[in-house]
């Protein structure tokens, strides 16, 4: 649920990961070439542990080769482009992974990717009188369009806050950009945000609210696959979870050195990619990838307060820890 932006890229909404060949074997013949899919690759922050998986080798130690990434805009169409690929592993929101599997598709969810929602906030005009979400009572949000992330956040901290959401009314901008042309020109009082545009515009605006400081976190992206290929390629997804979750400890380790490879890989601006890195360090964006049946729920709950989602979610059904490492394996 998180959209970053490389220079020459525009807001996009978000979504999906994968596994591990045994030691012998590696020694044995070299490791094949892999390609997967991760939502909103080069835009969002979701990515970040496969570019510096990739940058560092990790993914090669664990025991696979991936020097490819099939990037989309998210929600159906990362789906599909895993459906397509010779390696159906990817990394996709949990919305979209939750609309597919209500679709009827064989797809099964073996990590968890991010698990929070830090990067968004409720921003205003700096001269504006707006000084709490209370202030915003008969008064009109731009959010990006009905059932988006934005207005499922919104309505969570709306909640949150004890506050009757008809009393504050949603205006769909089509994105992020739009709704801020909409606060410049006076038409709302407020307009969801999301980091790199917040940070790109800091000076501009003033935070009325950060999610981060209202809601607690929620699984926002998951790794999925299909269950055939998660039948035939054990070892292949506990690489790629393997090789993930070491890039992640080293996103962790060393802030400074993950924004340089984004910078590198993904021409984000440095300022820009060091100050978007450092923002989602605190509270933890990205999962070693375990599952947590609370942050699980609290996602199901704001799904279900945009009317995506009507029925409780049986996880164990959907979701396959076997190929996680022992110790990141919990009971649902």
């Amino acid at each position: 649920m998180s959209q970053f932006l490389s220079r020459s890229s525009t807001p996009v909404l978000p979504r999906f990961c994968f596994a591990a060949l045994a030691a012998g074997a590696l020694l044995a013949s070299p490791v094949r070439a892999e390609e997967i899919s991760v939502t909103q690759w080069g835009q969002s922050l979701y990515g970040a542990p496969f570019a510096v998986g990739m940058d560092k080798g990790l993914f090669k130690k664990a025991g696979i080769d991936i020097t490819g990434i099939i990037g989309s805009a998210g929600g159906g169409t990362t789906v599909r482009n895993i459906l397509a690929s010779a390696t159906p592993y990817g990394e996709v929101a949990l919305p979209a992974a939750l609309a597919a599997a209500r679709e009827g598709l064989d797809l099964v969810m073996v990590n968890v990717g991010t698990r929070t929602i830090a990067e968004s906030t409720l921003v205003t005009m700096p001269n504006s009188d707006i000084k709490s979400i209370n202030d915003l009572i008969g008064k009109k949000v731009a959010i990006t369009s009905p059932k988006s992330s934005s207005e499922m956040i919104f309505l969570m901290v709306v909640k949150a806050k004890n506050i009757d959401a008809a009393q504050i009314t949603r205006v769909a901008a089509g994105g992020y950009p739009p709704a801020l042309t909409m606060l410049e020109q006076g038409a709302v009082s407020a307009a969801a945000l999301i980091e790199p545009l917040s940070i790109i515009r800091k000076d501009r605006y003033r935070t009325v609210l950060a999610a981060k400081d209202v809601l607690p976190p929620m699984t926002t992206s998951v790794g999925i696959t299909t269950r055939d290929f998660a039948k035939a390629n054990p070892d292949k997804l506990r690489a790629i979870i393997a090789g993930r979750r070491a890039a992640v400890e080293a996103i962790y380790a060393n802030p400074a050195e993950t924004a340089a490879i984004l910078q590198k890989m993904w021409n984000f601006d440095p300022a820009i990619a060091k100050e978007a890195v450092n923002n989602m360090i605190g509270p933890k964006m990205w999962s070693l990838g375990d599952f947590n049946l609370a942050e699980l729920e609290r996602t199901a709950d704001g799904l279900r307060l945009i009317g995506e989602l009507k029925e409780s979610v049986d996880w164990n059904k959907l979701v396959d820890q076997s190929f996680l490492p022992k110790d990141l394996q919990r009971k649902l």
